[in-house]
This record gives structure tokens, C-alpha cells and sequence, in this order.
């Protein structure tokens, strides 16, 4: 038999053999979209070539993280300086203070963060920090925001608002989800009912501002004005998970950006991660002085970990921040991913595909639909089919997005103009066989 030529394939086959899936992170297997993943070999700028040195215009950016391109001499400057250093010590350094220190002065909600290694566990232990802080075990998230893999996280909608959500993961004890109250993103009705129900024992309400795991959806400023009003007046806290919007959308966050329309409007706790790391592991939970003094030593909310804080990630984080505060980064940022989103929705205005499409900052998203999604239902109404065949029309052109549906996009700073009229130019070819 002929040996495949195809070195993605052959990867593919390796990694199957010692890796569940292929893959250490589910949707890269393309199970959503068929075929083969691809394997990237490098990466620099706003382009990644595979393991057949086939270059793509990168619009994942390690799922968001990489908002000055691959390889930013300044970022990988600090990297290689720190890893000179060391690379792990157990102990504090100076650089945590740092990154600490810049992401309060960009956060006005926050006076004191916790830096941990991944999103993952700064949700989970913000829902800890919340339970400890109120005392209280029930809380509030949305169909399809996505927090995260801790146990009480992964949970579907209930069959109504007096039952709790049910696993959504084999090995999650139905009671380890029983806590937690599943309601339809942007629902004031399900919200206001909610609230009636269980508000005095409710710890806290957590939410993507912006959800980037059923694509780009945004909560409506009444709604989120509802938020912020209901769990003040019920004495629950409003947990913002910002680890994909964070640093992305604005400078301020997802939070800055609510606060034009909402006066003096802060959530209590938020969740950070991907920006802040510049694409190493690293990421953070922070808020009020108050609340974060309950976390130990000083107080009874436990949490550990044994990299948090690494100086190569603190040094990688710190640099990216530092490039993005420059003046007039996200006005530019912001007119890049705005002319692609335009461009993407006149070329298929022009073949009569239904298409719609919205961004903030850097972080972009398309549905192909007549009308903007407001909840995961909505969401759940797009061509699938449709879609894995523009997906791969793409991908067979050098254009790399989301291998699912339910993916935001991502636009680097390193992106040209004329990536984003090539990118736009394929797109219209892919659009012409839909």
C-alpha cells in the first residue's frame, strides 16, 4: 500500500494511538466539521503553517490569546529573557506584583486578582469565592456560556426554573450540579422568575458578557442592567467571566464597554485569562479588596496551586499587556476586525446568503442567518451542513477559523488590510457554491 503523503494524516494516526481522540483539547479533532486537523508546525504573525508547510491566515490566535500575531519581538524579547532566569520557582517573584499591578490599573472593578494557570480553575474557584463570601451554595449561569471543565460547570438547562441543570459530562454526579440554576441567555422573563424563586439563597450569578462558545453573542444592556440590579438587591454577586473577552474587546474589558451604557456598572468578581497570558498558560480571578480577602491565607476560601504566578507566563503576560495599552491600539484593532466582518457580509449579501455577523474590538463572529442570535436556541438554528462546507471551503483556501460553529474568531494587531481583503476575496468564492 502507498504511504500517505499527507503529513497531517499521518500525525493524526500517531496521535490516536497514544492520545484519546488525537487531541488534547476536544474541538480540535474536527469531529464538528469532518477531516483531518491540522497540525501546526510554526507560526508567525497573523499566519501558521501546517505539517505539510501549508500557510494559513490564523483567525483562532490560540483561541484569543494572541492578539499581537504570533511571535511579537517584544513578548518574545521577555519570554526568552525570563526563561534565562528560570523557569519555575514555587515562590513569589517581583513580575507577579507587575502583572498584577497592570491589570488592576486597566480594571476598575478590581483591587486585588488571584493569577492561577487557566480558566478553568479561576471559574471555579470565583464560584468558590462567591459561595464562601455569601454563604450561600445555589447559583445562576447560561445555556451556552461556557466556564470552563469544573464538575458543577458542566451542566445543560433543567426542565424548569424549579429544577436544577443536569450533567453535561459523563462522571458529574447529578449532585454535584444540583446547586447550579440553567437559564436561557437574555431572558428577562426567565431572570426576573429566577430571582423570585431562589434569590436568598442564590451565591451569585455568573455570565460571559460576550459569549464566545455559541459563537459571538451578546447579553442586551437591559438585560445585563437587570443582572446587576437583581443580585445587588438580592445580595447575590455578579460574576463576570471576561477570560475570552478580557483585554480583547477593550482595553477595560467586556466590562468597560457595558459601562457606556450602564452608569456605574462593575461586576463583583471576574474571571480573566487567555490576554493576560499572551498565549502561556496563566490566568486570574479578581474583585472588590473585600471579597478577595476571603481567600486564603487570610481567609477561609482555599486555593493553590503550584505554577501560579510563573515568571515565563507573568513575563509573556506582562509584555502583551504593555503592547496593547499603547495609544490607539484598539481603535485600529477594532477598524481591522470591523472591515473583515463588513466585507465577509457584503460578499454574501451579493450571493443572497443568509448572513449575519457582529464584533467588539479584536473578537468577531457570523452566523449564517438572516438575524443576530440572542441565546443558544437561536444559535442551534444555523445550517450546520452549510457551515462545515464553508469551514473547509476556507480551510482548502489557506483560511484558517473555528473547526465548529459555536467558535468565536479572533483578529490579531498583525493582520494586514490585505489579509483581510484575501481572506474576504476566498470567502466570496466559498460563498458563490453555498
Amino acid at each position: 500500500m502507498k504511504p500517505n503523503t499527507d503529513a497531517n494524516v499521518n500525525l493524526f494516526e500517531r496521535a490516536r494511538q497514544v492520545i484519546p481522540g488525537g487531541v488534547n483539547s476536544p474541538v480540535r479533532a474536527f469531529r464538528a466539521v469532518g477531516g483531518t486537523p491540522r497540525f501546526v508546525k510554526r507560526a508567525q504573525g497573523p499566519y501558521f503553517w501546517d505539517a505539510n508547510d501549508q500557510r494559513y491566515i490564523d483567525y483562532i490566535g490560540s483561541w484569543g490569546p494572541m492578539i499581537l500575531g504570533h511571535g511579537h519581538p517584544a513578548v518574545l524579547e521577555a519570554v526568552q529573557k525570563a526563561a534565562l532566569d528560570g523557569f519555575s520557582f514555587g515562590a513569589p517573584t517581583e513580575r507577579e506584583i507587575e502583572l498584577a499591578e497592570e491589570i488592576i490599573r486597566r480594571v476598575p472593578s478590581l483591587e486585588m486578582v488571584r493569577l492561577v494557570s487557566s480558566g478553568t480553575e479561576a471559574a471555579m474557584s470565583a464560584i468558590r469565592l462567591a459561595r464562601g463570601a455569601t454563604g450561600r451554595s445555589k447559583f445562576i449561569k447560561f445555556e451556552g456560556c461556557y466556564h470552563g471543565h469544573a464538575d458543577a460547570l458542566l451542566v445543560k438547562a433543567g426542565s424548569g426554573l424549579a429544577t436544577f441543570g443536569n450533567p453535561t459530562s459523563a462522571g458529574v454526579p447529578p449532585e454535584v450540579v444540583q446547586h447550579t440554576l440553567v437559564l436561557e441567555y437574555n431572558n428577562l422573563a426567565q431572570l426576573e422568575e429566577a430571582f423570585a424563586l431562589h434569590g436568598p439563597e442564590l451565591a451569585c450569578v455568573m455570565i460571559e458578557p460576550i459569549a464566545g462558545n455559541m459563537n459571538f453573542v451578546r447579553t442586551s444592556v437591559p438585560f445585563m442592567r437587570r443582572c446587576r440590579e437583581l443580585c445587588t438587591e438580592h445580595g447575590a454577586l455578579l460574576v463576570f467571566d471576561e477570560v475570552m473577552t478580557g483585554f480583547r474587546v477593550a482595553l477595560g474589558g467586556a466590562q468597560s464597554v457595558y459601562s457606556r451604557d450602564i452608569a456605574g456598572f462593575q461586576p463583583d468578581i471576574t474571571v480573566m485569562g487567555k490576554v493576560i497570558g499572551g498565549g502561556m498558560p496563566l490566568a486570574a480571578f479578581g474583585g472588590r479588596r473585600d471579597l478577595m480577602e476571603q481567600m486564603a491565607p487570610l481567609g477561609p476560601v482555599y486555593q493553590a496551586g503550584t505554577l501560579s504566578g510563573n515568571p515565563v507566563a507573568t513575563a509573556c503576560g506582562l509584555a502583551t499587556l504593555r503592547e496593547i495599552s499603547q495609544p490607539g491600539f484598539f481603535d485600529e484593532l477594532t477598524r481591522k476586525t470591523r472591515l473583515l466582518v463588513d466585507g465577509l457580509s457584503n460578499a454574501a449579501a451579493a450571493e443572497g446568503l443568509a448572513f449575519s455577523a457582529d464584533s467588539e474590538g479584536g473578537m468577531f463572529g457570523f452566523f449564517l442567518l438572516d438575524a443576530l442570535p440572542q441565546n443558544y436556541p437561536q444559535v442551534m438554528k444555523t445550517d450546520g451542513a452549510r457551515f462545515n462546507q464553508l469551514f473547509h471551503g476556507l480551510l482548502d483556501r489557506g483560511v484558517y477559523i473555528a473547526p465548529a460553529l459555536y467558535e468565536a474568531g479572533f483578529v490579531s494587531a498583525a493582520h494586514k488590510d490585505a489579509d483581510l481583503a484575501e481572506t474576504v476575496s476566498l470567502a466570496r468564492e466559498v460563498f458563490k457554491l453555498l
